[in-house]
């Protein structure tokens, strides 16, 4: 998945495995002051993650030069839509594994 602060890339695992993340940030985004600083909030954002309940996957953030003058909240943002399509991804998952009768139903009406 990619947006124009980072390229997430995400490994989908058993459902309730605990949550893993990395980090790439190139020398292309910043000096080492400005790299660390993106990791840092990467890594606030992934925990903040874990703490709502985010499992079952292993995922990678690579940064892209952009992310340099981005805010926190356009970080998080971004890394958060990320997320959440990662879970909708794992979810889609677990139903295609459940036999037909015992996939949620998704509305409308029955006769």
């Amino acid at each position: 998945m990619g947006g124009a602060l980072c390229i997430v890339h995400a490994v989908l695992r058993t459902q309730g495995d605990p949550a893993r993340f990395g980090y790439i940030v190139s020398k292309a985004v910043g000096n080492a002051v400005t790299r660390n600083l993106i990791r840092r909030r990467l890594k606030f954002i992934s925990e903040q993650a874990i703490h709502d309940g985010f499992s079952g996957a292993e995922v990678v953030f690579r940064v892209l030069p952009a992310a340099a003058g981005a805010s926190f909240a356009e970080l998080k943002g971004e890394a958060d839509r990320a997320l959440r399509k990662i879970g909708r991804f794992d979810e889609a998952r677990v139903d295609a594994s459940l036999p037909g009768d015992a996939r949620p139903h998704q509305g409308g009406a029955h006769a």
